[in-house]
């Protein structure tokens, strides 16, 4: 139970905007602290995944900037590293501008990583005859590396999904069979803070998404033209919604998930509109919520931080497993439901964050719903047809095989693509 416990409150927290760019202000804000003065040059290298997820998003509190040199020169200037993840939310318009012009100025070097990990951020900060360098690696805000004038300050070994490290709480221990358990059994007050903060936040970027333009406006085309009163509709749009004014670089806060904010909105919204729809009581609602949180990390421990397995997959398959609990499905339904969404849609690609997300959310979801359904009427996926392995376990374990391993050279080629372009 509180191993359970401590993985929610490690993986739920507040971040504003999107996740990669966010972490590299973060880096750029504590080689700041560190150097004590604003850097005259950076040289930033990252790997390939940050380059794809920053590439094409609106950086929060930017004034519409996008791009690596945009979240460095905005976290350098104005971020604070002491709030983490929301380190842009102090940003002003003086910094904005002067941000703008350091970024036109070439105050930026950039380089692609090689051999690092998926997530991994170097940024060499120099002022007069004095440098700090600060690497993040494996988590968005794990800092590894840290140095000043060549004096090591910290140095210790990248956090991944898929290793296990003794300042984290084990999720090695995670399964579906304990994930419901947990979800069943849990002393509500435990769970409440967390959930609450998710249920408060990512409903309100959600409504926002669809109070006006964001994107591609994928929320407000689904409210628009579908069945606005059709609860399946609404699941879908809010979360896209979200999506929508959060690659848009909306400055409202969203409670992540595995590391990204689509994947928190994802997880949580549909369950949210389902429980409203159905009645369904606050603890029963945060008892879902535990479950559908919890099935996602699950399946991210084995794909790793980032990769070109789109986690909206994942997300999704957890919003199903959620519903398919809150409206009072077996233990063997909850597992089925799992691998009837992977096993439709475990293979949609990640190209990067970009305004697109919000529509991969949508389809994720429909597929999601429609899985959910299916298991309703008995129409189940069976072991051998594909991925489908003998137990859902085996089932979580191909899929993640899969956008862990098997992936790794489409990752490679979508990079190779983006940089052409």
């Amino acid at each position: 139970m509180h191993t359970f416990t401590q993985i929610l409150a490690e993986e739920l927290q507040p971040a504003l905007g999107c996740t990669e760019p966010i972490a590299i202000a973060y880096c750029a804000a504590v080689v700041r602290k560190t150097l004590g003065a604003m850097p005259e040059h950076m040289d930033i290298a990252t790997s390939g995944n940050i380059i794809k997820n920053v590439k094409a998003v609106t950086v929060p509190n930017s004034g519409g900037m996008k791009g690596i040199e945009a979240a460095a020169c905005l976290g350098a200037l104005a971020g604070r590293d002491d709030l983490v993840l929301e380190v842009l939310s102090c940003v002003d318009d003086e910094a904005r501008a002067k941000a703008a012009h350091l970024v036109d100025s070439g105050v930026c070097s950039l380089s692609l990583a090689k051999d690092v990990p998926s997530l991994y951020i170097d940024i060499t900060g120099r002022a007069g005859d004095h440098s700090v360098r600060c690497t993040v690696a494996g988590e968005h805000t794990n800092i590894t590396h840290l140095e000043k004038d060549g004096t090591v300050i910290l140095d210790k070994k990248a956090r991944c999904a898929t290793s296990d490290n003794q300042d984290k709480a084990d999720r090695s221990q995670l399964s579906v069979c304990r994930i419901i358990d947990y979800a069943k059994s849990v002393g509500i007050d435990e769970i409440a803070p967390i959930l609450e903060r998710q249920i408060e936040c990512n409903v309100a970027i959600a409504k926002e998404g669809l109070s006006r333009k964001y994107g591609v406006s994928v929320g407000r085309t689904l409210l628009t033209h579908y069945d606005a009163g059709d609860v399946r509709i609404r699941a879908r749009a809010m979360a896209a919604a979200g999506s929508d004014a959060r690659m848009s670089g909306c400055p409202l806060p969203v409670v992540i998930n595995s590391g990204s904010g689509n994947q928190g909105l994802t997880v949580s919204l549909p369950v949210i509109e389902y429980a409203r729809a159905y009645g369904k009581s606050h603890e029963e609602l945060l008892r879902a919520l535990a479950l559908s949180n919890l099935t996602a990390i699950h399946q991210k421990r084995y794909i790793g931080p980032l990769s070109a397995f789109c986690g909206a997959v994942n997300a999704a398959t957890g919003a199903a497993a959620g519903i398919c609990f809150l409206l009072g499905g077996s233990d063997d339904e909850i597992s089925q439901t799992i691998t009837d969404v992977l096993a439709n849609v475990g293979g949609i690609v990640c190209d990067g964050a970009k305004p697109s997300c919000a529509a991969k959310i949508s389809s994720a979801l429909e597929a999601a719903i429609l899985s959910y359904e299916m298991t309703k009427e008995g129409n189940c996926f069976k072991r051998g047809e594909g991925l489908v392995g003998r137990d859902i376990e085996a089932t979580i374990e191909s899929f993640g095989r899969v956008g862990r391993e098997g992936m790794k050279e489409t990752d490679n080629e979508i990079l190779k693509i983006m940089l052409e372009e």
